[in-house]
C-alpha cells in the first residue's frame, strides 16, 4: 500500500484469538466468569495450550481496537471508501504476528506494527459457552508498545492524515504516553478522539489512566457492565441514563464539541447522552438459534458507529450502523468478516 491518506486511525493491543467452545468445568478450573475480560495471570498460562490440545480451537485475528477498525473498513469499502484506515500496535516477529498482519490487510486496513523480537505476539483465550464469551488476554508483545514508534516519519504521516481516532481502554494498561501523543494531536487540530472503557477491571484498577484519557474523549463507548462499574466507582448512581449524562458532562479538553457517551446493553436499547439530553435506540433482537457467539459484538458496534461517523451521519444513524455490524458479528465465530458487507450508509 502506498502513502496512507485515510481518515481513521486506531491504536491498541493486536492479539490472536484462540477460540473454543468449552464447558463449565474449564470456567471453574481457571476461575473466570462469562461476559467478562481479564488479563492472564500465572494461573491462566496453561489454558492456551489446553484449548489447542483438547478442543477444536480456531485462530481468529483479534484485539478490541483492531477488530473495530477492521469492521469500520469493511463497511467503508462496501460504501466506496477503500483504504481509509490504519492501525498501530506491537507484535512479535513470528507466525502469529504475520497472521494478524495478513488478516488486517485482507480487510483493507494498513497496519504499522511495532515489532518486538524479545516477545511473542499476544494471544487471547476466547471461552465460548452458550453463545456468551469470556476473554483471557496474554498481551506479551502487545504490552511493549512504545511512544518512540509514533515518532517515526511513517507513523507521523499516518496519524496526521487521519481525522478520527479510536483507542480501546485495554491500551491504557500499556502506554498512556502513546495515547496522549495521538490525543494531543487530535486536540490541537480539532479532530475527533474516541475512547472505549473496555472492561470493568480497567475502570477498577486503572482509574488514573482512564481519567487522563477521558478528558480527550469526544465519543466514549462502553457496555452496561462497564457503565455500572464506572457509576459505582465514581458515585454516579445506578441509573445508567444518569451515569451517561454525568460522564458526558464531565471535564473535557476540547470545548469546541460536546462529549457523546454511548452505552450498549446487548439486546437491550443502546443509551446515548450528549448536551444534557439522553436517548435510547432499540436493538432488533436476534433469534437465539442464529447466535453463534458474542465475541467481538461490542467491537463491531464501534466499527459500525465509526463508519457512520466518517460518512458524516447523524448519531442515530451511527448507532443503527453499529447495531447492524454487531448483529452480523454475533452470527460468526469471533470477529470474522466472512463476506462482503451489505450495509449501505
Amino acid at each position: 500500500m502506498s502513502k496512507f491518506s485515510g481518515a481513521l486511525v486506531g491504536m491498541g493491543n493486536p492479539l490472536l484469538d484462540i477460540s473454543a467452545e468449552v464447558g463449565q468445568d474449564i470456567l471453574d478450573k481457571y476461575d473466570v466468569k462469562m461476559d467478562n475480560a481479564i488479563l492472564a495471570e500465572e494461573q491462566h498460562v496453561p489454558i492456551y495450550q489446553e484449548l489447542v490440545d483438547n478442543y477444536s480451537a480456531s485462530y481468529i485475528a483479534g484485539g478490541a481496537t483492531q477488530n473495530s477498525i477492521r469492521v469500520a473498513q469493511w463497511i467503508m469499502t462496501a460504501n466506496g471508501k477503500p483504504n481509509e484506515s490504519a492501525y498501530f500496535g506491537c507484535v512479535g516477529v513470528d507466525d502469529y504476528g504475520k497472521k494478524l498482519e495478513e488478516c488486517a490487510a485482507a480487510d483493507g486496513v494498513k497496519v504499522h506494527y511495532m515489532k518486538d523480537e524479545s516477545a511473542p505476539t499476544g494471544t487471547c483465550a476466547v471461552l465460548v459457552k452458550g453463545g456468551e464469551r469470556s476473554l483471557i488476554a496474554n498481551l506479551a508483545a502487545a504490552n511493549n508498545f512504545k511512544p518512540s514508534h509514533l515518532e517515526t516519519a511513517e507513523s507521523k504521516a499516518i496519524y496526521e492524515s487521519a481525522s478520527v481516532y479510536y483507542i480501546a481502554g485495554f491500551f491504557l494498561t500499556v502506554s498512556v504516553d502513546s495515547l496522549k501523543i495521538v490525543a494531543e494531536h487530535a486536540l490541537a487540530n480539532d479532530k475527533i478522539f474516541c475512547l472505549n472503557l473496555s472492561a470493568p477491571f480497567i475502570i477498577d484498577f486503572f482509574g488514573d489512566q482512564v481519567a487522563t484519557a477521558l478528558e480527550y474523549a469526544d465519543f466514549l463507548f462502553c457496555n452496561e457492565s462497564e457503565a455500572a462499574a464506572y457509576g459505582k466507582k465514581h458515585g454516579l448512581g445506578e441509573d445508567l441514563k444518569e451515569v451517561a449524562l454525568k460522564v458526558a458532562a464531565s471535564p473535557k479538553k476540547n470545548a469546541s464539541r460536546p462529549r457523546t457517551v454511548v452505552f450498549t446493553q446487548g439486546s437491550t436499547a443502546t443509551i446515548v447522552a450528549c448536551n444534557g439530553k439522553v436517548e435510547e435506540f432499540p436493538v432488533v433482537p436476534l433469534p437465539k438459534e442464529e447466535l453463534v457467539d458474542t465475541n467481538g459484538a461490542g467491537d463491531a458496534f464501534v466499527g459500525g458507529f465509526l463508519a457512520g461517523l466518517l460518512a458524516k451521519k447523524e448519531v442515530g444513524q451511527c448507532v443503527e450502523a453499529g447495531h447492524w455490524a454487531a448483529r452480523f458479528i454475533i452470527q460468526q465465530s469471533g470477529c470474522t468478516l466472512s463476506k462482503p458487507c451489505e450495509y449501505k450508509l
